[in-house]
Formats: structure tokens, sequence, C-alpha cells
């Protein structure tokens, strides 16, 4: 699945088996890593002695992050590796560690000391960042898959989202003391955002098209909202969102103040903000059209919003937020360079792109059972009242010629 991020000044995307990082500030030669040339599982003595044959994946990314001081950056991918690596000053591979099972989030904590990995199992593992040799511990586990994982600024919870429109809240430190669930959502959890200017708040994104404000430590929702419900005035190649639209990416501006929601195959982006007071604390503030669907999009140190694109022409582009609006903005320095890197690379992106998996099978299929047992029900209570009139109409019948037949 493509992916976009931002580690410092470095931009990073995932393409395929690659992930590449390229400078948008100065100008610094690219990092490449491709996972199909990085080390591999070594055979288990159970395998060797069973004669089984080793499991192997695609090696395509499936996840990467990036720490909170931009200094570290995660990768997961298909064949159970998860790769450390420092940014700054240069880049370099810490470790490369293997998982259980496939991977679908990583999230540092805030103290950066660990690497917190959720599987499709619905396990969530913890792995040193000091000690990069040790194997994960298990901390806690869901009953289906986990899509998403954070925690808050403090460390002191863990919050994890799963495929059963499930958000739990955990002590990071004894996760078997849940501290809070946070329900609501009718499809599974997609995202989740703790606001870096509302250290107490949680915005999650689901399958259900709407996005909710949380209290996460009391479990308590303080708003929701639809998607598919806002409606701006129409504008010049504005669409209007799909009533099954999946809310697919929540990102924050450096500085808190705007929120951008991404739904899947949606050609418009919609924007938030946050007001302390007053009964509405997540307000809608501008929507985007887009000229083509969105893939992925992020925040760079500056506020500046990067936007991956299903196009040939211009996969890549940069919005600046000006008097109130967003507009595009051509002439971001050294965005040529950028391009240039990011071109080389599109066929790779492009063909991981048709090759992904979208969230809609995620999606659960709503029907209503109680119509269908009701008129079972009707029906066996029918078929019961003429079992019953049978017998009594046989014997009125007889009673009824014994009345008729003529005294002798």
């Amino acid at each position: 699945m493509a992916a976009l991020g931002f580690s410092g000044s470095w931009l990073i995307f995932s393409c395929g088996t690659k992930l590449v990082a390229v400078d948008t500030t100065q100008s610094r030669e690219a990092f490449v890593f491709d996972c199909s040339s990085a080390e591999k599982k070594p055979k288990s003595r159970k395998d060797e002695d069973s004669g089984a044959a080793e499991e192997t994946g695609s090696d395509r990314v499936l996840a990467f992050c990036t720490s909170p001081s931009g200094k570290l950056l995660a990768l997961t991918d298909d064949s159970k590796r998860l790769v450390l690596f420092t940014c700054e000053p240069s880049w370099r591979c810490i470790s490369t560690r293997f998982v259980v099972r496939r991977c679908t989030a990583l999230q540092f904590s805030n103290a950066e000391d660990a690497l917190l990995v959720a599987d499709k199992s619905g396990d969530v593992y913890s792995f040193s960042v000091a000690e990069p040799q040790l194997e994960g511990e298990l901390k806690m586990g869901h009953l289906s898959m986990l899509l998403a994982v954070t925690t808050s600024p403090d460390d002191r919870y863990i919050i994890s989202a799963d495929r059963d429109e499930k958000i739990r809240v955990s002590r990071l430190g004894s996760p078997y003391n849940i501290q809070s669930f946070c329900l609501g959502h009718r499809q599974f959890v997609s995202a989740l955002l703790v606001p870096p200017t509302h250290p107490r708040w949680l915005l999650s994104g689901s399958g259900d098209g709407t996005i909710k404000l949380w209290d996460y430590e009391h479990g308590c929702r303080l708003q929701s909202c639809d998607i598919t419900a806002l409606e701006d005035a129409p504008t010049a190649g504005d669409q209007k969102v799909s009533e099954n639209a999946t809310v697919s990416r929540l990102s924050c501006s450096a500085d808190g103040r705007f929120v951008a929601v991404l739904c899947e195959r949606v050609p418009a982006l919609q924007f938030f903000t946050f007001h302390h007071d007053g009964e509405h604390k997540l307000v809608p503030h501008s929507r985007l059209p887009l000229p083509h669907c969105p893939l992925d999009l992020t925040f760079d140190p500056e506020g500046c919003l990067w936007v991956l694109m299903d196009c040939d022409d211009v996969p890549l582009q940069v919005y600046t937020h000006r008097q109130d609006c967003w507009e595009r903005n051509p002439d971001k320095s050294h965005l040529s360079t950028v391009m240039e890197v990011f071109r080389e690379h599109w066929g790779a992106l492009e063909a991981a792109l048709r090759a992904s998996t979208r969230l809609d099978h995620l999606q659960r299929e709503s029907f209503d059972n109680v119509a269908a047992y009701l008129q079972k029900k009707q029906q066996r209570l029918q078929e019961q009242q003429r079992k019953r009139a049978g017998p009594r109409h046989a014997n009125a019948t007889k009673k009824t010629k014994m009345v008729e037949e003529p005294s002798s």
C-alpha cells in the first residue's frame, strides 16, 4: 500500500519492495532501501528437522512510521521483517528483526525507547529501540485484526483499534489493565490520531464514513461528524462524497491547527480545526477539491500539505494554506528535485498501487434477520393452527351426519 510521511526534512514514500527518502530542504543524495535484498530470516531448527519449506513473502513494504524527533524510522514488509533505521546525521540500518505475523501498523513511543507493532491476528508487540537485537515482547491482544495503534503523549496509554469497531485504551506499563473503551463506530476503525495541541483528545476515522472525537481516558465521545453529510457550496471540479465513504487517513499539521481527512476514491480533502470552548470542538474548516483521487497525504514540518494522487502526469502535489484557503504551491523549494526522484520510482509505485488491497474488504455486510425470523414464525403458527383445526373439523362433520340420520 502506498504511503507518504516525513522524518525531519526527509519525505518518505514506499513503493513495492522499496522505501525511498528524499530531502525537501537541501541537496542530499536520496536514500533507497530495497527489502528484496535485505537480510533473510534464518531457518529454524524445527523446520530443518521436519524438512518443511521456508515460508516466503513478496518483500512488499506493508507499513512504516517515524519517531517524534524525526531521527528514527521503522518499516515492516510482507516477509515479516521489522527494520529499524536512524535518519540523522545519515541513513543507517540499525537492526533487522522478524515478527511472528504480518504487521498492519507501527508506532514509536514518545520517549522513543520502544516500537509498538500491531499485527493481523490482533496482537501488539513491543520491540526495544535501545537494545535493537532483542525480540519483541507480547503486550496485549484483540479478538480481531488490528488496523491502527497509537500512544498518549505522556506514554501512559496505548490506544488500539480493530476491525470489530472497537477502540481500546490500555495502560502501556500494564496493558492487561484496560482504562476504557471508545465505542460507537458501526464499521472497522481505520485511523487514530491524538492532536499534538490536545493531548487528552482522540480522533478516529472509520469505514462508516464518520470521524469521532473522544475523551479517550474516560471513553467519552465528545463529537461525531459524518463526512458524507458535509456539503460545501459547489465549486469547479467538486464532487459529492459518496454515501459509503471510507475514512482511510487522518493527518494533523505540526502546529495542531489543521486536520486533513482523506476518504477512499473521493477526489477531495476535508479540513477541520479545533475549538476549546463550545459544544462543537471539532469544526469543519474547508474542503479542497482535487483533480484526481488522493492515495495518501502528509504534512511537512512547515505546515505544507503533500498529496499523492492517482495520476501519471503529476502524481505528487504540494498545497499551502493562504488567506483561509488551500492553494497549490508549485514553487516549493527543492520540489523539482523531489519530483525527479519520485518519477524514477513511479513505475514501481504504480504497480504496487494496482496490487495493493483497499479497505473495502473489511466492510461488514449488514442484514436484517428479524424480518425473516418473524416470517418463519408466522408460517409455523399458521401450520400449527391448520393441524389443530383438522381433527376438530373431522369431529364436527361426523356429528352433523349423526344428527341428519332419520330415526328407525
